[in-house]
């Protein structure tokens, strides 16, 4: 959302809510689980919680959050879009590789759509986007592990 501009055009739609903050994640299974059981339980509390997007190979958050997909967010996170078309040519790329990125990152739940007169407008909700990738020694090598000291 553009700070200085009164007009609402680049608000998100009315009837969703959306946390001012992203996180991207790279957690096993079990844990993001216990920390989504987390976040519900304070969600249900009153507490403002980020929408969290979880991967559990950190290799593959990699492949999907590519150079040019996040040069797409965070220009979306400036302003929304008028059209895929409009993206496309903000970014000076071609309009089916905008395409495809967008609805990748749709599908993650990291850009979201607004319907409008049968345009598609592109956006991002949050205010920040925190990428957080976890590496573990390999199971097996504990013996070595700062943990079991």
């Amino acid at each position: 959302m553009s700070k200085n501009s009164p007009d609402h055009a680049h608000e998100p739609p009315e009837d969703v809510e959306y946390p001012s903050t992203l996180r991207i994640m790279s957690k096993p299974f079990e844990d993001h689980k216990e920390s989504a059981l987390d976040r519900a339980e304070r969600w249900e509390q009153g507490e403002e919680v980020p929408h969290v997007v979880n991967f559990q190979d950190a290799s593959r958050i990699q492949r999907i959050l590519t150079p040019r997909r996040l040069e797409l967010v965070r220009s979306l996170m400036d302003a929304p879009a008028e059209s895929m078309r409009g993206l496309a040519d903000r970014l000076d790329r071609d309009v089916r590789q905008v395409h495809d990125d967008l609805q990748i990152l749709s599908e993650y739940r990291i850009v979201h759509f607004r319907e409008e007169g049968g345009a598609k407008k592109p956006f991002v909700p949050y205010d920040r986007v925190k990428i957080e990738v976890e590496l573990t020694k390999s199971l097996g090598d504990a013996s070595e592990s700062p943990a079991s000291v």
